[in-house]
């Protein structure tokens, strides 16, 4: 994030400029810089890339193949940033003011994220560590400049306002597109570095994603992997504005969002779970008698397991029990487990890692068809790197691997 923050906004877009002109002189005079300036403005940005974005032609200049993965993505980038602005401004009524996001600087967009993250100057100061009367001034231009309030006062504390949390999510989006333009150029040989992040739900941390992520390592032995876990909610939001490249996890029969599109991956069996020694273990048959007569721990209501859960007790013609315990956490619902008879239900995915310790056993079948589809959630705008194309195309292999296992299990019911 800070070689991002190194970039200089009116520099990427006399970039885009000569990319467009391929010359530099007609370029400077179109973004009103001298040509020595411009010429050093692309200097900079090269150096912060690390790689040629420009090279010299008769009459004039053409990009490179790094600049022009670079380019494409600024475009995109700087793109995002003058829709948010339109928007913040489009709300209140305001008249549109032409060119009003090349106005803005990095340094104004980096207070801003920041601030309107940590809630806080103080926050944002020790975050950044810059001192707060420079997040002060850089929150104050950038209020005059697109002439809306940003923040506003609530006793001694600062609140973002709802066009700040707008105008956030567009600089996030316009942040995601430069630093993916950054890994296409360090990753264009592959195996050269690159970040890929990945949103993940429960579901997926047991067996599916660990194979995944050990094949795609040593197919990209310089990249790197953060894995961000979460409530789906703010992983959605993550999503959203870039934070985050893909989100793994169950389905959503609606999802909260209409820029964002699910691909479903497999099928996984659901099972019910108790610890090893449960009055249920070894039964042939499981009656409803027996499911009712003991507690369970379960997610939330609308989670797709919980789901599932209440139609595997309507199918059998009875009520839901009434839950003592709400829970998504596997570390949680095994150790309640394992301190008394509870029931719970896992993924097969997930309690095949649980049945290794020998602590936990599968009680019995949920009866046919009550599965979970595990997908892959991405932008609808999204447009994947090379690294993280490699990452998606492992993902589904391996996905159409589970399915052929789910297939074989579901001819048994």
């Amino acid at each position: 994030m800070n070689t991002v923050y190194s970039l200089n906004l009116r520099h990427l877009g006399a970039l885009l400029e000569v990319a467009h002109s391929g010359n530099i002189s007609m370029a400077a005079r179109t973004v009103n810089l001298s040509q020595p300036a411009l010429a050093q403005a692309i200097t900079k940005i090269e150096r912060i890339l690390d790689a040629r974005l420009l090279e010299r032609r008769s009459g004039g200049v053409a990009l490179t193949d790094a600049g022009n993965l670079f380019v494409a993505r600024t475009r995109r980038a700087l793109a995002y940033l003058a829709h948010g602005v339109r928007l913040i401004r489009r709300v209140p009524g305001k008249p549109a003011l032409a060119h009003l996001d090349q106005r803005l600087t990095m340094s104004q967009l980096r207070a801003l994220v920041s601030v309107v993250g940590a809630a806080s100057y103080t926050g944002a100061a020790a975050q950044l560590g810059l001192s707060q009367p420079s997040l002060h001034r850089a929150m104050r231009e950038l209020q005059e400049i697109v002439e809306i309030p940003l923040l506003e006062r609530t006793g001694r504390a600062i609140q973002p306002t709802a066009t700040a949390g707008r105008l956030v999510h567009f600089v996030r989006l316009m942040l995601a597109e430069l630093r993916a333009g950054i890994d296409e150029i360090t990753t264009r040989n592959q195996g050269q570095g690159g970040t890929l992040r990945i949103g993940v739900l429960p579901v997926a941390r047991a067996y599916f994603l660990p194979k995944i992520l050990a094949e795609f390592c040593i197919r990209w032995p310089a990249a790197s992997v953060d894995i961000v876990e979460g409530p789906y909610a703010e992983l959605l939001t993550h999503l959203r504005q870039g934070d985050i490249d893909l989100l793994i996890g169950s389905q959503r029969e609606h999802v909260p969002a209409h820029d964002v599109t699910q691909e479903p991956l497999f099928d996984d069996e659901l099972v019910i779970v108790g610890r090893a020694g449960h009055p249920l273990h070894g039964k042939r048959q499981l009656a409803t008698i027996d499911l009712l007569n003991h507690q369970w721990v379960m997610p939330a209501p609308g989670t797709p397991m919980r789901v599932n859960w209440e139609r595997m007790f309507e199918e059998r013609g009875q009520t839901p029990p009434t839950l003592r315990v709400q829970c998504g956490s596997v570390t949680i619902k095994r150790g309640l487990m394992l301190e008394g008879d509870w029931l719970t239900l896992m993924s097969r995915d997930q309690f095949r890692l649980e049945s290794q310790a020998g602590q936990l056993v599968e009680i019995g079948s949920t009866g046919t068809g009550i599965w979970r589809t595990i997908a892959l959630t991405r932008r609808t705008d999204w447009r994947p790197t090379a690294l993280q194309t490699s990452f998606i195309e492992l993902l589904k292999r391996v996905a159409a691997q589970m399915r052929i296992t789910s297939g074989d299990v579901r001819r048994l019911f």
